[in-house]
């Protein structure tokens, strides 16, 4: 099998229950098996994969899924819905392959989900440095209006009363 590179396994991370996550099937692709052999591993290693590595699917998340990834609507006529893995799923998966494609394949998907990290906590650190700037600004600006409403506002001039 040919190595899978980051970019093309970044494309396979997606986010579930607010968690990021990969298919069983782009695992299977990438760790150089086939997907029923990937879950029949994981079925004899039950203790290996908690709810926190693994879960699988409702119908509604394999649903919007399908939209997200472009996929076809019978993730290739399966008859279950898919499971996801978690990073730690993931690195768990080689080791329960323990194939030398899986092995080398779990590397770079453990470098895919941390570059992915990486670039999260970098936006994160972003949208409070522009927030921070807003905040800023927007006191400037508040400023600002003050003094052309002021301008705009046409002073009463005191009328002189003609007569006694």
């Amino acid at each position: 099998m040919t190595k899978t590179s980051k970019a093309e396994i970044q494309k396979c991370i997606f986010i579930v229950r607010k968690q990021k996550v990969m298919l069983d099937s782009d695992l299977a692709r990438i760790y150089g098996v086939q997907t029923k052999n990937l879950n029949k591993a994981v079925k004899r290693n039950p203790d290996r994969f908690p709810p926190d590595f693994m879960f699988q699917l409702t119908a509604s998340e394999a649903e919007n899924l399908r939209f997200q990834s472009g996929t076809s609507s019978s993730y290739g006529g399966r008859r279950y819905l898919p499971y996801v893995f978690t990073e730690h799923g993931a690195l768990m998966l080689a080791n329960v392959l323990t194939s030398e494609t899986a092995v080398e394949a779990s590397i770079q998907v453990v470098r895919s989900f941390v570059q992915l990290r990486e670039f999260v906590i970098s936006h994160q650190e972003l949208a409070k440095k522009l927030h921070e700037l807003e905040k800023k600004y927007d006191s400037q600006f508040k400023d600002v209006f003050k003094a052309i409403e002021q301008l705009m506002t046409i002073p009463e001039i005191p009328t002189k009363r003609i007569g006694i």
